[in-house]
């Protein structure tokens, strides 16, 4: 007996001494194949920031970073308060710095040039194709002003202060902070320990006032129906048709790969047709017969950005942009990953001549994008659903898995409060090519000081040192804050926000997979599908 158990332990130590060495030696002469995350550049720094010597070899030889501090996710987030609690929030004296800082502005639009005020109108067109944003009814990290987020912040130079902790910035003078390494290294560092978690960084002032009833009297009620979105076969004429005017953005667009991938991914199955018909806003079904339901978004008063972005040729991009304090990130096997100090989600929707033709919806570093005629609207607006935590933006509720295979890491949305983000928000103009941002003739007060601002909404990725930090498997419990929209690929050609070298594939139906691939068609339907396909100019 003990010779098999001599042979067995012999032969686990000089697997285990042989792993050790070959990843050591490929960690020294080929480093660049452990660079799976972004912050992994900074790895042989980030590791030496820990006081323990079995820390450090546990994370260079097995990849598990303060697994002394890991544990295991807890449910501290507050009760959402209860929507009669939630009318409008009153201005107190204490935040009265931030609330006036978006209307401080010297600019005197009456001294604009005529050229001017053409160049900073927001077309009518754009708030009446707003979009509308579900947030997750179990949310504990609300929308947030960012004049309100500079009060609680102070910049660091990687993790050096620039300045006492006293200070802060202002949305009137945030840019001067690209003085340092033209800002790419400057951080907005929180004051307080978000394991705190401060009220500021929560936002639960901020939820959504509760939205008008379909009982109550206001202008325009008839236009609150709501729709679900359309289906691909519904859609294919108007979305396809006109393509090529649009969706290249001021340049001939005549990649039909494109094309064809964006006609055959979106192929649905007859039961998701009916699906998305039948999909209806649970607090707006009604009996046959009786009057629809109708439902308004509610006010926050944490603003949003909107900025618009014309490429020519009669395109106009408008991107509504949403901050929070703070991004709680998923949990796998109940550990967290991917917290985060800031956190700037967006959606674009683009237009041509006046008509909306596709949407935007971003999704951590990547996104998806669908024909406006296939999101679910309320009237004419789309409806965005913001996921619970990471705050990411889909077209449906749900569980939306991403990263990780079987759905182990996925976000959750559902129909929480109805944001109307055109009730409170400050607009700007943007022209990508001579890179000039204006305050809008809509909030022509508005700072722009703070949207050049090149560097980080929120904290480094803390050192392995800290306490807060860990590492496993590539992934890391706190990571970097976000850069702001500008760096948000404004001047995209395509709709949608990856490299322009990648095809851009626009969905024509709600649900399904989140990665669309060709789907099989027989008989009937695969001839209707072809015949469509000739009509429009496309070679299958």
């Amino acid at each position: 007996m003990k010779q098999p158990k001599s042979k067995a332990t012999i032969g686990i130590l000089s697997t285990l001494i042989a792993y050790v060495s070959v990843n050591s030696w490929l960690k020294t002469h080929r480093p660049d194949l452990f660079v799976w995350h972004p912050l992994d550049k900074e790895n042989a720094e980030w590791v030496a920031t820990s006081k323990s010597w079995v820390d450090r070899k546990a994370c260079r030889w097995f990849g598990v970073c303060g697994g002394s501090h890991m544990h295991f996710s807890r449910h501290e987030m507050r009760p959402r308060p209860d929507y009669t609690t939630l009318q409008q929030n009153t201005v107190s004296e204490g935040n009265w710095d931030w609330q006036n800082a978006w209307t401080d502005s010297e600019d005197r639009p009456e001294d604009w040039t005529s050229e001017e005020k053409v160049l900073r109108e927001i077309p009518e067109y754009v708030l009446e194709y707003a979009p509308l944003v579900h947030l997750f009814s179990g949310e504990q990290y609300w929308p947030c002003d960012i004049a309100e987020h500079l009060y609680h912040i102070h910049p660091q130079l990687n993790y050096t202060a620039i300045e006492s902790e006293s200070e802060h910035p202002t949305l009137w003078n945030l840019n001067k902070y690209n003085e340092y390494q033209r800002g790419k290294w400057v951080f907005l560092t929180s004051k307080d320990d978000p394991e705190e978690h401060p009220d500021w960084l929560g936002g639960q002032k901020n939820i959504p006032n509760m939205p008008s009833g379909p009982d109550d009297d206001f202008a325009d009620n008839d236009g609150w129906i709501h729709h679900p979105g359309r289906t691909y076969m519904q859609g294919l004429r108007d979305a396809l048709g006109d393509m090529k005017d649009w969706f290249g953005a001021g340049h001939a667009f005549d990649d039909s790969a494109d094309l064809q991938e964006s006609a055959t991914a979106a192929r649905a199955h007859a039961n998701l047709l009916k699906e998305a018909q039948d999909d209806y806003h649970q607090e707006l079904k009604r009996d046959e017969g009786s009057e629809p339901h109708r439902l308004r978004g509610g006010r926050s008063d944490a603003p949003a950005v909107l900025v618009t972005v014309s490429k020519g040729h009669g395109i106009v991009d408008a991107f509504w942009f949403f901050f929070y304090s703070f991004n709680l990130g998923n949990s796998v096997f109940n550990v967290r990953f991917g917290n985060h100090v800031g956190d700037w989600e967006h959606t674009a929707i683009r237009f041509h001549h006046g008509e909306p033709k596709a949407m935007f919806f971003s999704e951590h570093n990547f996104g998806s994008a669908y024909s406006y005629d296939a999101v679910e609207k309320i009237g004419k607006r789309p409806v965005v659903y913001s996921a619970v935590g990471t705050h990411a933006m889909y077209a449906t509720p749900g569980g939306h898995p991403y990263v990780l295979p079987w759905g182990i890491l996925h976000d959750r949305t559902d129909r929480g409060p109805l944001w109307d983000p055109a009730l409170n928000s400050h607009a700007f103009t943007y022209d990508h090519k001579k890179d000039i941002v204006r305050a809008s003739n809509m909030t022509p007060h508005a700072p722009t000081e703070w949207f050049n601002f090149a560097g980080h909404w929120g904290d480094k990725f803390y050192p392995l040192g800290d306490k807060r930090q860990y590492r496993f498997a590539g992934q890391y419990h706190y990571v970097n804050g976000p850069l702001g929209p500008k760096f948000k690929n404004l001047g995209r050609k395509k709709i949608c926000g990856g490299p322009e070298s990648q095809a851009c594939i626009i969905k024509h139906w709600l649900g399904g997979e989140a990665k669309t691939g060709r789907l099989r068609q027989n008989g009937e339907e695969a001839d209707l599908y072809a015949a469509e396909l000739e009509q429009l100019g496309i070679q299958r």
